[in-house]
């Protein structure tokens, strides 16, 4: 893979420089959706899918990038007095994006850069490709221009440039996930302060499918702000009468004997969710460390219904494809993951019915939404490196 991109960086840009090859991961979160940015606990995992980036220091201030995903628009070029924003500069605005938000952190980025970026995540599928492309970029920019920062200051910067350089309030789960993730193991993260353990996934006998809806959607313009903010509502009406700082501050019980103070119904069942969702995330990392998978599942397909009824984050093809997969023999646990409004779900399947699941859901979700679901039996590998 790394000869193939190599090659292509100096078919596009020549083969003059030192030319390095970086890469960052997708993720996978198996349990705790929106609950990243209400101050709860996410249980997400790097993937072995993710984007490659090749690229060369210039000596002037010129960007020029290129994406083998997207060939048809070939070079795009800016410069380093121009990182604004830009419709028409399409997906090159995420890795500018990280450019400004490392200047905006004090550190300051005085050369150009040639960059290729090929990613092998499906695009739109909620599995990250934008905070890997934000990591990824962050960590070249670290390397290149010797910056001393941790994996936690890339992600957290990568954030940084999501929130304020593309305008999507995005919580820290998808850029920590893909910065420190661990083979074999998923992140247990409290993002109300950062801290984090390593816990091992021993899936004896099953494996991860996830199902891409192939409905894409664009986080920014979809009803993912209006989420934030409903909660942020909620938050500050219960802040009146109790001293929390977050949602995730909450046990079920507390919220329970305080809901009464969120005036509006809808607002009323967002914070429900994220109370609820950040219990079920601690209990589902109990179980798992109790080598209790079946419970671990049945926390799962708690999860995707509070994200159905409560959250009303899934809609029709997500709900396809994981009553589907419920129905399914050998299916431990199925829900969505990521944003919602379209992209994927997450399942866990026994070794021996896997062919089958994909075969049965494949076809009941052509029948119903009229095409095809994609599907990826995944590996679970490291965070970002030089490869």
């Amino acid at each position: 893979m790394k000869k193939e991109l190599v090659k292509k960086f100096e078919e596009i840009f020549g083969d003059k420089g030192e030319i390095k090859s970086y890469f960052a991961p997708g993720r996978v979160n198996l349990i705790g959706e929106h609950t990243d940015y209400n101050g709860g606990h996410v249980f997400p995992c790097a993937l072995t899918i993710g984007t490659y980036a090749i690229a060369r220091k210039r000596a002037d201030n010129k960007l020029r990038f290129y994406s083998m995903n997207f060939e048809e628009l070939g070079v795009l070029e800016s410069n380093l007095n121009d990182l604004v924003f830009r419709k028409e500069a399409d997906w090159t605005n995420y890795p500018k994006g990280v450019i400004w938000a490392f200047i905006e952190k004090g550190y300051p980025v005085q050369n150009g850069f040639d960059l290729l970026l090929y990613g092998n995540i499906p695009n739109g599928s909620g599995l990250s490709s934008s905070a890997s492309v934000e990591v990824v970029t962050g960590f070249m920019l670290k390397d290149m221009l010797g910056f001393t920062l941790s994996m936690v200051d890339i992600s957290l910067i990568g954030q940084y440039s999501e929130n304020h350089f593309n305008g999507v309030n995005c919580g820290i789960m998808d850029q920590f996930s893909s910065a420190m993730g661990k083979k074999d193991h998923a992140i247990f993260l409290d993002t109300s302060n950062l801290s984090y353990e390593y816990a091992p996934i021993k899936l004896e006998n099953s494996k991860i499918v996830i199902a891409s809806s192939n409905k894409k959607r664009g986080l920014g313009d979809s009803k993912y702000n209006e989420r934030r903010s409903e909660c942020e509502t909620a938050l500050s009406e219960i802040q009146k009468v109790k001293d929390i700082k977050t949602l995730g501050d909450l046990t079920k019980e507390e919220f329970e004997e305080l809901q009464t103070a969120i005036k509006d119904p809808i607002r009323r069942k967002r914070a429900k969710h994220a109370v609820y969702e950040n219990q079920r995330t601690i209990k589902a990392v109990e179980a798992l460390k109790a080598n209790n998978l079946e419970l671990f599942g049945k926390l799962m397909n708690e999860s995707h219904i509070s994200l159905r009824d409560d959250y009303e984050v899934t809609g029709m093809e997500l709900d396809t494809l994981v009553e589907a997969a419920w129905e399914e023999e050998g299916v431990i646990g199925s829900r969505m993951t990521g944003a919602g409004f379209g992209g994927c779900s997450v399942s866990i399947v026994k070794n021996d019915k896997v062919e089958d699941f994909i075969l049965h859901v494949g076809k009941k979700y052509k029948e119903k939404i009229g095409y095809e679901a994609d599907f990826y039996v995944v590996d679970i590998g490291d965070g970002a490196r030089e490869i």
